[in-house]
């Protein structure tokens, strides 16, 4: 493959050899279904566990796929570039921009799941403060009726 289709560190030549079930992933994106907004690229959706792609090992979800043995999948169609796998015969090249990790300054919806917005200690804090409150309160109405 020529080097003018995005050279760049991230991007890598994937030679699979197709077998029982394929090359065993799935893809999403094209232009008439675009996966990622003003992108009509076309995009790794799901790796098949023990087909190909899984026994290589490259090949990500998320990964782009910028070109099939050499043919650039550019503004093309979904149907049309499920046609240019199907045929593209029992090894096959790709060219592939891997998925860039996600940047902890990066867009909304990037920060990690598992950060709480208020400390647990926080909370702890709040509950024991709460606590003590309302003992001393239930302690000095004991005391009056006593």
């Amino acid at each position: 493959m020529n080097g003018s289709l995005h050279s760049s560190p991230n991007v890598v030549d994937i030679r699979l050899k197709r077998g029982p079930a394929g090359l065993g992933f799935n893809i999403v994106g094209g232009v008439d279904q675009q996966y990622v907004v003003n992108d009509n690229g076309i995009y790794v959706s799901k790796i098949k566990e023990d087909g190909a792609a899984a026994l290589d090992g490259r090949l990500q979800e998320g990964d782009k796929i910028l070109a099939i043995n050499g043919v650039k999948l550019e503004d093309r169609t979904h149907k049309h570039v499920v046609e240019l796998f199907r045929t593209a015969g029992e090894d096959v090249e790709l060219r592939v921009l891997k998925k860039l990790p996600h940047h902890m300054n990066g867009p909304t919806g990037s920060q990690p799941e598992h950060e709480p917005s208020v400390s647990s200690l926080g909370v702890l804090a709040a509950l024991a403060g709460v606590a003590a409150i309302f003992a001393f309160i239930y302690m000095r109405n004991l005391r009056r009726h006593l």
